[in-house]
């Protein structure tokens, strides 16, 4: 009994130190989300994650002995990481290149059997992409990570406020102000405004104090976002006046829809601004909708 106790205290032990090595040489290699993961970096994850499991759990291996491995796994990952950053024609053989999977409007089966891919692999690709007909798309390249990247034909393509040369107000990144109840002032100082405006506004979406707000930032164009702990008090706030920001919502639509069927230039700059009006509107609108 003794004996079992020990082999189970020795694995647990194993096992933290296994998953603090990792950890630590997870931050070596360095942020990458999966999505962004291209297939050498799945397979170094691959083996480094059974090396770890390896040490944990294989207790005929000596830790030490793991640990050399893991290390010399990755400096081998950042090394050669390092030299496709360095070179183009290093990091083609890695890593590969992005492919074409439709070039003006034609699909290339070549490129599809090349990358064992079938047409609703292709097709699912799309769709992610907002792309529901083949016919819409101009090019559409499948990425080092797996991603299929499409550009769609002009006429297919979203109206901009560039396309009609009409210039809108640049947005900047909103910045935090109250986090799980604490104000930070920094941020509020930094912007210009004072804590007493900051609470004159928290308290027109149902807060009483800054204590009651979970979130809350500060948006570019001035409005406040908050989103208070006391989420069943924002639901009955959010209850009392739903259809004023549909209907809104609808009409803002039906514009963007008329400007996108009609050809006059003219006609598309009126509906596009009256599109953004209707934006402004809904913003500044927004704390209001939901006040008590």
């Amino acid at each position: 009994m003794e004996v079992v106790m020990h082999e189970y205290l020795l694995i647990i032990i194993r096992t933290f130190f296994s998953f603090i090595i990792l950890l630590m040489l997870a931050r070596i290699l360095g942020k990458k989300q999966i999505s962004q993961m291209t297939f050498f970096d799945y397979v170094v994850g691959i083996g480094i994650g059974d090396m770890a499991s390896s040490i944990a759990i294989d207790t005929s291996l000596k830790v030490i002995e793991g640990v050399i491995g893991l290390t010399i796994y990755t400096l081998l990952s950042v090394f050669i990481a390092y030299g496709a950053i360095k070179s183009f024609k290093f990091r083609d053989i890695v890593e590969s290149s992005p492919s074409i999977l439709i070039k003006n409007g034609k699909i290339m089966e070549k490129t599809l059997a090349k990358h064992r891919m079938n047409f609703d692999d292709l097709l699912n690709g799309l769709r992610e992409k907002d792309a529901f007909n083949v016919s819409e798309v101009e090019l559409a390249v499948l990425e080092t990570n797996g991603q299929i990247s499409v550009m769609k034909k002009p006429k297919y393509q979203a109206l901009t406020p560039n396309d009609i040369s009409l210039e809108v107000e640049e947005d900047h990144a909103p910045s935090l102000v109250i986090v799980d109840g604490a104000l930070i002032e920094k941020h509020l100082n930094y912007l210009g405004y004072t804590k007493e405006w900051l609470l004159q506004k928290i308290k027109e979406q149902g807060a009483h104090k800054f204590e009651d707000v979970f979130f809350a930032q500060i948006n570019s164009d001035g409005s406040v976002y908050v989103d208070l702990f006391n989420d069943k008090k924002n639901n009955e706030q959010a209850k009392q006046k739903p259809n004023l920001a549909v209907k809104l919502r609808q009409i803002q639509a039906n514009i963007e829809t008329m400007a996108s069927q009609t050809k006059n230039q003219n006609e598309k700059k009126m509906y596009y601004s009256q599109s953004i009006e209707i934006e402004n509107i809904i913003k500044k609108l927004n704390p209001y909708l939901t006040k008590a």
